[in-house]
Protein backbone atom coordinates (compact mmCIF):
# COMPACT_ATOMS: atom_id res chain seq x y z
CA UNK A 1 0.00 0.00 0.00
CA UNK A 2 1.00 3.61 -0.60
CA UNK A 3 1.88 5.92 2.31
CA UNK A 4 -0.45 8.91 2.65
CA UNK A 5 0.28 11.77 0.31
CA UNK A 6 -1.40 14.39 -1.87
CA UNK A 7 -0.14 14.83 -5.43
CA UNK A 8 -0.88 18.00 -7.40
CA UNK A 9 -0.97 17.60 -11.19
CA UNK A 10 -2.60 20.95 -11.98
CA UNK A 11 -2.32 24.32 -10.22
CA UNK A 12 -6.12 24.50 -10.00
CA UNK A 13 -6.02 21.67 -7.45
CA UNK A 14 -3.42 23.28 -5.19
CA UNK A 15 -6.02 25.37 -3.33
CA UNK A 16 -8.04 22.34 -2.20
CA UNK A 17 -5.71 21.14 0.57
CA UNK A 18 -3.06 22.92 2.62
CA UNK A 19 0.48 21.75 1.93
CA UNK A 20 0.95 19.82 5.18
CA UNK A 21 -2.62 18.66 5.70
CA UNK A 22 -2.50 15.48 7.81
CA UNK A 23 -4.51 12.30 7.42
CA UNK A 24 -6.38 11.60 10.67
CA UNK A 25 -7.45 8.07 11.56
CA UNK A 26 -10.70 8.58 13.51
CA UNK A 27 -11.81 4.98 14.06
CA UNK A 28 -10.50 1.50 13.25
CA UNK A 29 -11.06 -2.20 13.84
CA UNK A 30 -13.86 -2.70 11.33
CA UNK A 31 -14.08 -5.40 8.68
CA UNK A 32 -15.04 -3.43 5.54
CA UNK A 33 -16.27 0.14 5.96
CA UNK A 34 -18.33 1.81 3.25
CA UNK A 35 -21.20 4.19 2.57
CA UNK A 36 -20.22 7.29 4.59
CA UNK A 37 -22.78 10.10 4.72
CA UNK A 38 -22.78 13.27 6.80
CA UNK A 39 -25.91 14.01 8.85
CA UNK A 40 -25.78 17.81 8.94
CA UNK A 41 -28.62 18.09 11.43
CA UNK A 42 -26.93 15.87 14.03
CA UNK A 43 -23.37 16.72 12.96
CA UNK A 44 -22.40 13.04 12.79
CA UNK A 45 -20.99 10.68 10.18
CA UNK A 46 -23.04 7.56 9.41
CA UNK A 47 -21.27 4.65 7.72
CA UNK A 48 -21.61 0.92 7.03
CA UNK A 49 -19.42 -2.00 7.96
CA UNK A 50 -20.59 -4.38 5.24
CA UNK A 51 -18.88 -7.53 6.46
CA UNK A 52 -19.66 -6.60 10.06
CA UNK A 53 -23.34 -6.28 9.06
CA UNK A 54 -23.87 -3.06 11.00
CA UNK A 55 -24.39 0.69 10.69
CA UNK A 56 -22.40 3.10 12.84
CA UNK A 57 -22.26 6.77 13.67
CA UNK A 58 -19.17 8.83 14.47
CA UNK A 59 -19.37 12.24 16.14
CA UNK A 60 -16.95 15.17 15.97
CA UNK A 61 -15.35 14.08 19.25
CA UNK A 62 -14.46 10.70 17.74
CA UNK A 63 -17.04 8.63 19.60
CA UNK A 64 -18.30 5.62 17.64
CA UNK A 65 -21.72 4.09 18.26
CA UNK A 66 -23.45 1.17 16.53
CA UNK A 67 -26.89 2.36 15.44
CA UNK A 68 -28.10 -0.76 13.62
CA UNK A 69 -26.72 -4.19 14.56
CA UNK A 70 -28.39 -5.93 11.61
CA UNK A 71 -28.02 -3.70 8.58
CA UNK A 72 -28.86 -6.38 5.97
CA UNK A 73 -25.26 -5.98 4.74
CA UNK A 74 -25.78 -2.28 4.09
CA UNK A 75 -23.46 -0.58 1.63
CA UNK A 76 -24.17 2.96 0.37
CA UNK A 77 -26.07 5.56 2.39
CA UNK A 78 -27.36 9.08 1.84
CA UNK A 79 -29.71 11.55 3.51
CA UNK A 80 -32.87 12.80 1.82
CA UNK A 81 -34.08 16.40 2.06
CA UNK A 82 -36.14 15.58 5.15
CA UNK A 83 -33.12 14.19 6.99
CA UNK A 84 -34.12 10.54 6.62
CA UNK A 85 -31.46 7.88 6.03
CA UNK A 86 -31.56 6.06 2.67
CA UNK A 87 -29.62 2.81 2.50
CA UNK A 88 -28.53 0.29 -0.14
CA UNK A 89 -28.89 -3.23 1.26
CA UNK A 90 -26.82 -6.05 -0.22
CA UNK A 91 -28.54 -8.77 1.78
CA UNK A 92 -32.09 -7.91 0.73
CA UNK A 93 -31.40 -6.31 -2.67
CA UNK A 94 -33.40 -3.23 -1.77
CA UNK A 95 -33.36 0.49 -1.10
CA UNK A 96 -34.68 1.35 2.36
CA UNK A 97 -35.58 4.55 4.17
CA UNK A 98 -35.22 4.98 7.92
CA UNK A 99 -37.12 8.04 9.09
CA UNK A 100 -35.97 10.24 11.94
CA UNK A 101 -38.54 8.61 14.22
CA UNK A 102 -37.05 5.18 13.46
CA UNK A 103 -39.76 4.07 11.03
CA UNK A 104 -38.31 1.73 8.39
CA UNK A 105 -39.74 1.28 4.90
CA UNK A 106 -38.72 -0.23 1.57
CA UNK A 107 -38.55 2.17 -1.40
CA UNK A 108 -37.46 -0.27 -4.12
CA UNK A 109 -36.62 -3.97 -4.30
CA UNK A 110 -37.50 -5.02 -7.85
CA UNK A 111 -37.63 -3.85 -11.45
CA UNK A 112 -40.42 -5.12 -13.68
CA UNK A 113 -41.18 -7.96 -11.29
CA UNK A 114 -37.59 -9.14 -10.85
CA UNK A 115 -35.48 -8.58 -7.74
CA UNK A 116 -32.76 -5.96 -7.94
CA UNK A 117 -29.18 -7.26 -7.91
CA UNK A 118 -27.60 -5.54 -4.90
CA UNK A 119 -27.98 -1.74 -4.70
CA UNK A 120 -24.57 -0.22 -4.11
CA UNK A 121 -24.44 3.58 -3.95
CA UNK A 122 -27.15 6.21 -3.69
CA UNK A 123 -27.76 9.98 -4.00
CA UNK A 124 -30.67 12.46 -4.09
CA UNK A 125 -31.30 15.51 -6.27
CA UNK A 126 -32.79 18.86 -5.23
CA UNK A 127 -36.33 17.61 -5.93
CA UNK A 128 -35.86 14.59 -3.68
CA UNK A 129 -35.55 12.09 -6.52
CA UNK A 130 -33.26 9.16 -5.75
CA UNK A 131 -30.54 7.69 -7.98
CA UNK A 132 -28.70 4.44 -7.32
CA UNK A 133 -26.46 1.84 -8.91
CA UNK A 134 -27.26 -1.87 -8.89
CA UNK A 135 -24.23 -4.09 -9.63
CA UNK A 136 -23.83 -7.72 -8.55
CA UNK A 137 -21.34 -7.96 -5.60
CA UNK A 138 -24.09 -8.31 -2.99
CA UNK A 139 -25.04 -11.64 -4.57
CA UNK A 140 -21.49 -12.95 -4.25
CA UNK A 141 -19.42 -14.26 -1.30
CA UNK A 142 -17.49 -11.94 1.04
CA UNK A 143 -19.70 -8.82 0.85
CA UNK A 144 -23.03 -10.47 0.07
CA UNK A 145 -25.22 -13.52 0.19
CA UNK A 146 -24.51 -15.94 -2.70
CA UNK A 147 -27.63 -16.31 -4.82
CA UNK A 148 -28.42 -16.15 -8.55
CA UNK A 149 -29.37 -12.84 -10.10
CA UNK A 150 -32.86 -12.39 -11.49
CA UNK A 151 -31.95 -9.49 -13.77
CA UNK A 152 -29.69 -9.99 -16.79
CA UNK A 153 -27.97 -6.59 -16.42
CA UNK A 154 -26.45 -4.21 -13.87
CA UNK A 155 -28.45 -1.01 -13.83
CA UNK A 156 -28.38 2.67 -12.97
CA UNK A 157 -31.80 3.79 -11.73
CA UNK A 158 -33.89 6.79 -10.73
CA UNK A 159 -36.74 6.66 -8.21
CA UNK A 160 -39.26 9.38 -9.08
CA UNK A 161 -40.48 10.17 -5.57
CA UNK A 162 -43.47 12.23 -6.73
CA UNK A 163 -44.88 9.37 -8.81
CA UNK A 164 -43.39 6.52 -6.83
CA UNK A 165 -41.90 5.05 -10.01
CA UNK A 166 -38.59 3.31 -10.69
CA UNK A 167 -36.93 4.25 -13.99
CA UNK A 168 -33.92 2.57 -15.62
CA UNK A 169 -31.28 5.05 -16.82
CA UNK A 170 -28.66 2.64 -18.18
CA UNK A 171 -28.40 -1.15 -18.42
CA UNK A 172 -25.14 -1.40 -20.37
CA UNK A 173 -22.43 -0.95 -17.73
CA UNK A 174 -20.60 -4.09 -16.52
CA UNK A 175 -20.34 -2.97 -12.86
CA UNK A 176 -21.75 0.53 -12.09
CA UNK A 177 -20.73 1.75 -8.67
CA UNK A 178 -20.39 5.35 -7.45
CA UNK A 179 -22.46 8.26 -8.71
CA UNK A 180 -22.88 12.00 -8.16
CA UNK A 181 -24.56 15.04 -9.71
CA UNK A 182 -22.99 18.25 -10.95
CA UNK A 183 -23.79 21.41 -9.00
CA UNK A 184 -26.46 22.49 -11.50
CA UNK A 185 -27.75 18.91 -11.81
CA UNK A 186 -27.34 19.01 -15.58
CA UNK A 187 -24.88 16.10 -15.46
CA UNK A 188 -24.97 12.73 -13.72
CA UNK A 189 -21.60 11.04 -13.23
CA UNK A 190 -21.36 7.25 -12.77
CA UNK A 191 -18.19 5.22 -12.40
CA UNK A 192 -17.68 1.56 -13.23
CA UNK A 193 -15.45 -0.78 -11.24
CA UNK A 194 -14.67 -3.10 -14.14
CA UNK A 195 -14.15 -0.47 -16.84
CA UNK A 196 -12.10 1.77 -14.55
CA UNK A 197 -13.73 4.92 -15.84
CA UNK A 198 -16.26 7.64 -15.07
CA UNK A 199 -19.17 8.16 -17.45
CA UNK A 200 -21.35 11.25 -17.79
CA UNK A 201 -25.07 11.57 -18.59
CA UNK A 202 -26.74 14.84 -19.56
CA UNK A 203 -30.21 16.03 -18.57
CA UNK A 204 -32.43 16.28 -21.67
CA UNK A 205 -35.56 18.35 -22.33
CA UNK A 206 -37.73 15.59 -20.88
CA UNK A 207 -35.82 15.67 -17.58
CA UNK A 208 -34.11 12.34 -18.27
CA UNK A 209 -30.38 11.64 -18.02
CA UNK A 210 -29.08 10.25 -21.31
CA UNK A 211 -25.72 9.59 -22.94
CA UNK A 212 -23.09 7.81 -20.89
CA UNK A 213 -19.95 8.86 -22.74
CA UNK A 214 -16.62 8.32 -21.00
CA UNK A 215 -15.75 11.41 -18.95
CA UNK A 216 -12.45 10.18 -17.51
CA UNK A 217 -10.27 7.07 -17.35
CA UNK A 218 -8.69 6.23 -14.02
CA UNK A 219 -4.99 5.68 -13.46
CA UNK A 220 -4.52 2.00 -12.67
CA UNK A 221 -1.42 1.96 -10.46
CA UNK A 222 -2.22 0.97 -6.89
CA UNK A 223 -4.76 -1.17 -5.06
CA UNK A 224 -8.48 -0.51 -5.34
CA UNK A 225 -10.99 0.26 -8.07
CA UNK A 226 -13.58 2.83 -9.10
CA UNK A 227 -15.97 3.10 -6.16
CA UNK A 228 -17.10 6.26 -4.34
CA UNK A 229 -17.80 9.41 -6.36
CA UNK A 230 -18.37 13.00 -5.16
CA UNK A 231 -18.00 16.55 -6.39
CA UNK A 232 -16.90 19.74 -4.67
CA UNK A 233 -18.05 23.34 -4.98
CA UNK A 234 -15.50 24.03 -7.73
CA UNK A 235 -16.87 21.21 -9.88
CA UNK A 236 -13.92 18.90 -9.24
CA UNK A 237 -14.90 15.23 -9.42
CA UNK A 238 -13.42 13.00 -6.69
CA UNK A 239 -13.33 9.25 -7.35
CA UNK A 240 -12.20 6.30 -5.21
CA UNK A 241 -9.65 4.63 -7.44
CA UNK A 242 -6.45 2.57 -7.51
CA UNK A 243 -4.06 4.03 -4.95
CA UNK A 244 -6.65 6.10 -3.10
CA UNK A 245 -8.71 8.96 -4.54
CA UNK A 246 -8.23 10.55 -7.97
CA UNK A 247 -9.54 14.04 -8.73
CA UNK A 248 -10.62 15.39 -12.13
CA UNK A 249 -11.59 18.82 -13.43
CA UNK A 250 -14.84 19.52 -15.28
CA UNK A 251 -13.29 18.45 -18.59
CA UNK A 252 -12.16 15.05 -17.28
CA UNK A 253 -8.46 15.82 -16.88
CA UNK A 254 -6.82 14.42 -13.75
CA UNK A 255 -5.61 17.27 -11.54
CA UNK A 256 -4.64 15.50 -8.33
CA UNK A 257 -4.49 12.34 -6.25
CA UNK A 258 -4.78 11.38 -2.61
CA UNK A 259 -2.71 8.30 -1.81
CA UNK A 260 -4.10 6.24 1.06
CA UNK A 261 -2.51 3.64 3.39
CA UNK A 262 -5.57 1.39 2.96
CA UNK A 263 -7.89 0.83 -0.01
CA UNK A 264 -10.30 3.78 -0.12
CA UNK A 265 -13.74 2.36 -0.78
CA UNK A 266 -15.78 5.52 -0.35
CA UNK A 267 -15.82 9.03 1.09
CA UNK A 268 -18.03 12.04 1.73
CA UNK A 269 -17.75 15.69 2.67
CA UNK A 270 -18.90 16.74 6.13
CA UNK A 271 -18.12 18.79 9.19
CA UNK A 272 -19.61 22.16 10.18
CA UNK A 273 -18.74 23.74 6.81
CA UNK A 274 -18.95 20.58 4.66
CA UNK A 275 -15.22 20.89 3.98
CA UNK A 276 -13.92 17.82 5.83
CA UNK A 277 -13.27 14.78 3.63
CA UNK A 278 -14.25 11.58 5.49
CA UNK A 279 -12.86 8.41 3.92
CA UNK A 280 -13.89 4.82 4.61
CA UNK A 281 -10.88 2.63 3.82
CA UNK A 282 -10.95 -1.11 4.56
CA UNK A 283 -10.88 -1.26 8.38
CA UNK A 284 -10.65 2.44 9.26
CA UNK A 285 -12.39 5.80 8.93
CA UNK A 286 -10.12 8.74 8.09
CA UNK A 287 -10.47 12.50 7.76
CA UNK A 288 -8.61 15.12 5.74
CA UNK A 289 -9.31 18.83 6.19
CA UNK A 290 -10.16 20.52 2.88
CA UNK A 291 -10.43 24.20 1.97
CA UNK A 292 -13.32 23.74 -0.45
CA UNK A 293 -16.88 22.80 0.40
CA UNK A 294 -18.17 19.52 -0.96
CA UNK A 295 -21.59 18.93 -2.49
CA UNK A 296 -23.11 16.13 -0.43
CA UNK A 297 -26.83 16.77 -0.71
CA UNK A 298 -28.94 19.48 -2.24
CA UNK A 299 -29.90 22.25 0.17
Amino acid sequence: MEPFGIAVYDEAFRCVFDKDTPLEELASGFRFVEGPVWDAEKQILVFSDIMGNALYQLDEAGHVQMIRPNSYLANGNTMDRQGNLLTCEHGTSRISRTKKDGTYEVLADQYKGKALNSPNDIICDSQGNIYFTDPIPGRMPRVGIPRPAELSFRGVYKIDVQRGELHLIDDTLPQPNGLCLSKDEQRLYVNDSIEGCIRVYHLDKDENYTGGAIFAKLKTDGDGCADGLKINDLGMVFCSAPGGIQIFDETGNIIGRIFMPQVAANFTFGGPEQKDLYITATSSVYRIKSNIRGLTKKE
